[in-house]
């Protein structure tokens, strides 16, 4: 598959792919593309940032534009997600479309969800969770949602949302085509699959080694008592538009607030925050209103804003997967980016765990209190170690407005 025009989309479609500038597919498209057109259902291993969205849905749209009485339900693990979902696939459907869709998503509207379903939209976006509460409110039907796209899978295990997707399952009809889409394929996932995907065709792009080639890794070992004031340092010596992981939803905010009144520009988003509160934190950082976004792992998945230059890992993921995404939202769409982990005395099993999950088989090397670069190559990732320079303010740095 060289192009879209090999396919044999709707018409509709092709002008809207035009008129997207998508002409040649990514890899995870070229793959999944073709056999999902022919109604084959798909496990697919690729990370955010590689087209995945389009590569469910093409066929998705090509589905509902082909068949009448076709319906589509994707499901994602967080609100932004699903937010960014359903405004690529109402892209994809054009601005004429008659195929009405509704985002059903926590933090939103309920009266605006039920006045969405009640217009009989055909496709569907949103959270496990939302989608049980009108399953059991009743004022959800999936009997004619013969298309299902699960998106991020591991997250929505991760989240703990297994037993709303398996009661999900229960609502749609047997006979459909499923995508499940996951940056990574461990046991569970596999079992999900075998449990509702028909004979699926399984498609891979971008190991965990591989998706973060373009960007340039370091690792910084500080102490608890000076790791804010390296984390300032290395905020100075950086241009550009930087995301700052922290542990917790209080520490993103007390981080926010901190980095405000040292006259930084910055916001928080978590969990916590409204969703109308989030969608203007997330608006204002693309519009580079603001230059840093602290965040918790909410933000780690989906989040596609183009001109993220640094991701500074203020504190490690609880989980190694989390530190691909974490990193993720640099780099993107063939652009280089920069990764930085700040590394305290009790983060030596957090890193090595990480470390192995990049450099499978090999032992991080001892983490003596030095400054290491990590650089990534095709074939393996090493670490070098060097005397810290401990560098005064340059006159020349300039904190965001």
């Amino acid at each position: 598959m060289e192009n879209f025009t090999m396919l044999g989309l709707p018409e509709p479609l092709m002008h809207t792919l035009a008129h997207m500038q998508f002409s040649v597919p990514t890899p995870i498209q070229a793959q999944a593309i073709p056999p999902a057109l022919k109604g084959r259902d798909i496990l697919g291993s690729a990370q955010t940032g590689t087209g995945k969205t389009a590569a469910f849905g093409i066929p998705l749209v090509t589905k509902l534009m082909s068949n009448p009485r076709g319906c589509a339900l994707v499901m994602t693990p967080t609100r932004e997600l699903a937010v960014q979902v359903i405004e690529q696939l109402q892209s994809l459907l054009g601005k004429r479309s008659s195929i009405k869709s509704a985002l059903l998503i926590g933090g939103e509207s309920m009266p605006k969800q039920l006045q969405q379903l009640r217009n009989r939209p055909r496709l569907i976006v949103g959270t496990p969770g939302r989608i049980n509460d009108h399953l059991t409110r009743g004022s959800l039907m999936l009997h004619d949602f013969n298309f299902l796209v699960l998106d991020e899978t591991d997250r929505m295990m991760d989240m703990g949302f297994t037993i709303q997707i398996e009661k999900i399952m229960k609502y749609l009809p047997k006979q459909r085509q499923t995508l499940l889409f996951s940056a990574t394929l461990p046991k569970n996932i596999v079992s999900i699959s075998e449990k509702y995907l028909i004979d699926p065709l399984r498609v891979s792009v971008d190991a965990p080694s591989s998706a973060v080639e373009k960007i340039k890794q370091e690792i910084l070992h500080v102490t608890d008592a000076e790791k804010y004031q390296q984390l300032l340092t290395q905020l100075d010596a950086r241009e550009g538009s930087i995301i700052i992981f922290v542990k917790t939803k209080y520490g993103a905010e007390k981080m926010a607030v901190k980095l405000s009144k040292a006259h930084y520009s910055a916001e928080a988003i978590h969990g916590d925050l409204r969703q109308s509160k989030r969608d203007r934190v997330i608006s204002a950082f693309r519009d580079r209103k603001h230059r840093i976004l602290v965040a918790t792992d909410i933000a780690a998945r989906g989040l596609d804003i183009p001109h993220i230059e640094h991701v500074i890992n203020y504190d490690l993921p609880q989980c190694p997967e989390d530190y691909i995404h974490r990193i993720g939202r640099t780099a993107r769409a063939g652009a280089e980016g920069s990764a930085l982990c700040l590394i305290a005395p009790a983060d030596k099993r957090k890193w090595s765990a990480i470390y192995s999950l990049l450099n499978p088989g090999e032992k991080p090397a001892n983490m003596p209190h030095k400054d290491h670069t990590h650089k990534n190559s095709n074939k393996k990732h090493t670490f070098k170690s060097h005397k810290r320079t401990h560098k005064k303010k340059a006159d020349g740095y300039k904190k965001a407005a």
